[in-house]
């Protein structure tokens, strides 16, 4: 595992998936580093590696320029460059950077390309090359789909590994002693004598010196901190209450503001009457924005309290106005006019059906809103020659293009200072909340301007997760499963989410098929096709994406082909399972939950399967069907990340998962009457209570080959498995979300 690696003075070569790129882009454009951007405010006496390590006299400073929204990304960044660098935590701190091109996503690539994660095919591997050449040259700096990991595991270990050879050099040039005989440990640099010299006592020496690029990553084997139990960085802080979120930020001078916007997305304001507003205790003034109105007050509490005192006259929404119209949409799309593409045609899947349809269903998912604890906000101050943003955001540079639009300056001149974000689930990939915190502030140049969202307000103007429908048939024949015919409907959260930000995302969508098409089974005959609805309520990207929809339509109508078929759920999956990774997740899973073991009287047990982002997990839901309805007794999941950065922070993420997915299965939905969301708050759209909340054992595999993130992997397969688990403690198959509509829970 050990690896010798040449590494830019300024930054690093690119890998080579991105070289491949350039045989598209320019090989002279996609393997040119970007400039360190350390080095543009680096302190006298001060040194920068790259673009992730700073040392200086005072203390040594890590950059995890990938946004934490409670993943805990920020400590394993940190981890990962410690291991290296040979610091402990406690010596060093953490900044999550400035937006730069030098922190583009390397790992955005694999999930984009067309085809299967298993799938190391040359046509594979080359587009996914392209397509890391054109993130390169986009400098796509982005925290979301899973990646942070799989893009920092090799760049951040050679960050630290060039910081700490470079660190030895400085010793050797300061001591006369050779480099081969120098050790480092505990942030210093260790001599033969055993003496030490600290890494901020050569920070001097160092900043003379070109960085080391030789270098080589130390073997599993030798890790201190990777693969075993860490308290996360943020703990202590988060634990007392005393961690800085985008809305604890306070400037001297600064305003409240809140807005109230057409509750019909999109729709215009026609009029309206802010008299009494302006009127309210310490208002003090009322501005319009694009498609509301927005108040300024001395606080946050009254600037709320007065935006809903406004009369306001709205447009009609440009999407239906009523849900059923919604799904009639949807309904409507399954013909060959809405094809987006035919994902999957192995075997004679019409020949397989011609003998008989074991089954014949109909699936369908609603929109769902994102709803993180802490409420969408942005402060911002527009000034002549720049503008400065705090807020924690996912997409830093396209949040400095879109801010430069409104405020006229260039994205150079908009400065981010990015937070800790509580809780996001897609929702701050968005950015109308900062476009609108940019048009007040722009409107009040010189005055900080902080903009707080009410949870009212961040429900009637969440973008939820797409709504969705799926049709499937499929055929049985000697206790197995031979044939699965699945046709999936849904709009493009591509095209709406990126089409707010001004971007056209051309070819189909792989969003409507995740979860359904790119499952690892070897069915002899499987067709999978996926329909783009037209653009109906605006939509986003909601944990998992499209696999939370698809993995509850493929699964959910493989259970059923498999209930028909006579066979056991859990080894019918593994007899159908061609992917060796793949059928070790469904082995342990069944290893965990004793599968097939006695259960007792009103019990049922149900399994479900999905790879996304490169991850096979399954789960296993163990139910009890007792008088006042079901309660969900056990959950054991596995899932394989190729390598497991932190066993505790990787079971508090899956954990936290399947929480969220059972929580949103049982019970969350969106819905629209009049063109307007009906659920307004928490009570509107509940999750799962504590006290219903099951016991949940998980298990970390290791046998893949590419290092893997976590956080979103464990939602997909959680509601098909609850619903496959209330069919076996009741026989009511259940064939749409949420759950509530057809069972109480307790």
């Amino acid at each position: 595992m050990g690896k010798v690696g040449k590494i830019a003075r300024r930054s690093f070569l690119i890998g080579a998936a991105a070289v491949a790129g350039g045989v598209a882009f320019g090989v002279y454009k996609v393997r040119t580093p970007y400039e360190n951007p350390l080095k543009n405010d680096l302190a006298d006496g001060a040194a920068t590696f790259n673009p992730w390590v700073v040392i200086d006299g005072n203390g040594i400073t890590l950059i995890t320029p990938h946004g934490d929204k409670g993943q805990g990304v920020a400590h394993a960044q940190a981890a990962l460059i410690a291991e290296e660098l040979d610091v402990e935590f406690g010596q060093f701190q953490i900044d999550f950077g400035k937006p730069d091109k030098a922190y583009w996503n390397r790992a955005l690539a694999a999930d984009g390309a067309p085809f299967m994660a298993t799938d190391e095919s040359f046509a594979a591997e080359a587009t996914r090359g392209v397509m890391g050449g054109m993130m390169k040259l986009l400098g796509m700096q982005l925290t979301g789909g899973s990646t942070a990991m799989p893009d920092s595991f090799d760049k951040l270990r050679e960050a630290g590994a060039v910081a700490r050879e470079t660190l030895k050099l400085a010793a050797s040039t300061k001591t006369g002693v050779p480099v081969a005989q120098l050790k480092t440990a505990q942030g210093a640099v260790i001599l033969p004598d055993g003496s030490t010299l600290a890494y901020t006592d050569l920070a001097a020496e160092a900043a003379e010196l070109e960085p080391v690029t030789d270098i080589r990553l130390r073997a599993p084997a030798q890790w201190r901190l990777i693969g075993k139990p860490m308290n996360r960085i943020d703990m202590v802080a988060k634990s007392t209450g005393t961690l800085a979120y985008g809305i604890d930020v306070d400037i001297d001078g600064m305003v409240h503001a809140a807005v109230m916007c057409n509750p019909r997305q999109g729709g215009a304001l026609l009029s309206y009457d802010a008299s009494a507003a302006k009127d309210m205790r310490g208002v003090q003034e009322v501005v319009e924005v694009t498609g509301g109105v927005a108040v300024i007050a001395d606080n946050t509490w009254r600037a709320i309290q007065a935006v809903q005192a406004i009369d306001a006259e709205w447009g009609e929404a440009p999407y239906p106005a009523e849900q059923e119209d919604h799904w009639a949409a949807i309904e409507a799309s399954f013909n060959e006019t809405h094809l987006d593409k035919e994902w999957r045609n192995e075997g004679d899947v019409s020949a397989a059906l011609a003998g008989g349809k074991a089954v014949e269903a109909e699936y369908r998912v609603p929109y769902v809103a994102h709803a993180p604890l802490e409420p969408l906000n942005a402060t911002v101050l527009v000034e002549d020659d720049k503008v400065t943003v705090w807020t924690g955001h996912q997409i830093p540079r396209m949040l400095q293009d879109l801010v430069a639009k409104i405020t006229g300056h260039s994205a150079a001149q908009v400065d981010l200072v990015n937070h800790f974000m509580g809780g996001s689930f897609g929702h701050r990939l968005e950015f109308k909340h900062v476009e609108l915190a940019a048009e007040i502030a722009n409107q009040m140049r010189g005055t900080p301007v902080k903009l707080t969202y009410s949870r009212e307000e961040d429900f009637a103007h969440d973008y939820p997760r797409h709504i969705g429908m799926a049709r499937g048939s499929g055929a049985v024949k000697d206790g197995k499963v031979i044939a699965m015919d699945l046709e999936v409907a849904t709009p493009s959260v591509v095209a709406s989410q990126m089409g707010r930000a001004g971007v056209t995302v051309p070819g189909p969508d792989m969003q409507i098929a995740a979860g359904a098409w790119n499952n690892p089974y070897g069915l002899e005959n499987f067709r999978m096709r996926a329909y783009r609805a037209p653009e109906l309520a605006p939509v986003s990207s909601w944990r998992s994406v499209g696999a939370s929809a698809g993995g509850f339509f493929f699964d959910s109508l493989l259970d059923e082909l498999i209930h028909e078929a006579g066979a056991d759920p859990l080894e019918e999956r593994i007899r159908l399972m061609q992917h060796d990774v793949s059928r070790k997740v469904l082995e342990a899973v069944g290893e965990m939950s004793n599968w097939g073991s006695p259960l007792g009287p009103n019990k049922g047990r149900g399994i479900a399967f999905v790879e996304s982002f490169g991850v096979p997990t399954a789960e296993v839901i163990e139910v009890t069907n007792t008088e006042d309805g079901i309660t969900i007794d056990k959950v054991w999941v596995a899932a394989d990340v190729g390598t497991v950065i932190d066993p505790v922070n990787f079971e508090n993420l899956v954990q936290g998962g399947v929480v969220f997915a059972l929580g949103h299965a049982m019970n969350s939905e969106i819905t629209y009457s009049d063109g307007m969301a009906e659920q307004a708050n928490y009570w509107d759209a509940e999750g799962m209570r504590m006290m219903q909340c099951p016991e949940i054992m998980v298990r970390g595999l290791e046998n893949g080959a590419a290092v893997r993130g976590v956080g979103e992997p464990p939602i997909p397969p959680a509601a098909p498995a609850l619903a496959n688990a209330i069919f076996a403690a009741t026989g009511q198959r259940i064939r749409e979300l949420p759950l509530y509509h057809h069972v109480d829970f307790v």
